[in-house]
């Protein structure tokens, strides 16, 4: 299983999914989709435009990786994970092509999801890539469109060490004559995307350069977004967010343009669902661990950001969130650029390093140690459990405990 111990799970090609497809007759091709690739908040834009398409009266189908709590967070539809009793099913169903081709968690997982979703004739399945893209399991279906939400580093071991060739992985997913959205421009992956898009002969447009944020506030634990076509333009829309990360307003821009490509294929999205959705992603979904607060005074935040894009984006976070001392409970995998990271996070803060229950996970000694190097103070911590009674222990009622540094820590609380 990759989510327990890494690059020795990833299967660098696509032979054995399109086996195990084939063995159950190609459930991918029974359903519409879109397909979501990028660094980070494709997790969100996908439980965003699934949101919308369930607000709009749609059957929808929701792939997602990884799950927090429950393997059945990553195949829903319509908000509802899928049955226990199709998970034992579908496991039994394909025992025999599984003992002669040993497939990967992954790879068992996508088609379990497919046939899912071919069996609950959803009426479109929104599909998050697992990893990179172009040879991620989930890259045989011919989705309604493509997206990427951006580029950063991360999995730098699998996917390459250059942003244009973590962009070529993922660029990818990009299929003959289907239109790709791009949330984010950036100089060094832009021609990366647009050679790709040339040769396939598929539309491709930039989200941020299509709409701009002009303002943004909160307002009691959502977001509000203000957003127009232009940095001069004074038609303004505002958009109220149940994920009040201020990072959100990059994914809010990639779901519009989206939304708007898909509704010039077709799709009956009007403005009424996409607000009507927004407000209620988490609702709709079920989507956790983003800038979530699970408990007040102190306020206690969960947060899935793990790498260096992510961590630059909470960092900023911190410091619109009003608070006195600031308390970081906080645990990485092993295979991380773990010093950027630590450099990156605020000094005037006390630590609890603790790991989550998984081999990847880094001994919290060792992550204190590498902590200490980068001018973080704090205390190793065997257990999340533990490591956040202790924040609990410390923290005044208007100090803020943020958990993150890893999926699994999040998943653990």
């Amino acid at each position: 299983m990759y989510s327990r111990i890494g690059a020795a799970a990833y299967r660098a090609d696509l032979d054995n999914t399109i086996r195990l497809s084939a063995f159950i007759g190609n459930p991918e091709r029974k359903f519409r989709s879109v397909h979501i690739a990028g660094t980070n908040g494709k997790g969100s834009t996908s439980h965003m435009l699934a949101a919308i398409f369930q607000a709009a009266g749609y059957k929808t189908g929701l792939y997602t990786s990884p799950h927090l709590k429950d393997f059945r967070e990553r195949i829903k539809v319509n908000g509802e994970m899928i049955r226990e009793d199709f998970v034992t099913d579908f496991v039994q169903r394909i025992k025999p092509l599984s003992e002669e081709i040993d497939p990967s968690f992954f790879e068992v997982t996508v088609a379990m999801a497919f046939d899912y979703f071919a069996r609950e004739q959803v009426d479109i399945a929104i599909v998050e890539v697992g990893l990179g893209g172009r040879l991620d399991s989930t890259n045989i279906i011919l989705p309604e469109l493509s997206v990427i939400t951006n580029i950063g580093y991360d999995h730098v071991n699998m996917l390459g060490d250059t942003l244009p060739k973590i962009a070529f992985e993922k660029a990818g997913i990009i299929k003959k004559g289907v239109p790709v959205v791009i949330g984010e421009h950036h100089p060094e992956t832009a021609p990366v995307f647009q050679q790709r898009a040339k040769e396939e002969d598929a539309p491709l447009v930039y989200a941020d350069r299509q709409r701009f944020v002009s303002d943004w506030k909160y307002e009691r634990h959502h977001l509000v977004a203000e957003v127009t076509a232009s940095p001069v333009s004074d038609d303004k829309v505002y958009y109220n967010l149940d994920l009040p990360g201020i990072y959100q307003t990059r994914n809010l821009l990639t779901v519009l343009e989206a939304v708007a490509v898909l509704h010039g294929r077709g799709w009956k999205l009007e403005h009424a669902a996409v607000h009507s959705a927004l407000k209620q992603v988490k609702k709709l979904t079920g989507l956790h661990g983003r800038w979530e607060l699970i408990q007040e005074h102190p306020d206690v935040i969960l947060d899935v950001a793990h790498n260096e894009d992510g961590i630059r984006q909470l960092v900023r976070q911190i410091e619109v969130t009003d608070h006195e001392e600031l308390h970081i409970v906080i645990g990485m995998v092993n295979d991380k650029d773990i010093s950027k990271v630590l450099s990156l996070l605020p000094r005037p803060a006390t630590y609890y390093f603790t790991k989550a229950q998984i081999p990847r996970a880094l001994p919290e000694e060792q992550l204190a140690e590498k902590a200490r190097k980068a001018g973080l103070e704090g205390q190793p911590y065997p257990t999340v459990t533990e490591a956040l009674h202790a924040a609990k222990a410390h923290a005044r009622p208007r100090d803020l405990i943020l958990v993150c540094g890893s999926v699994f820590v999040v998943g653990e609380v």
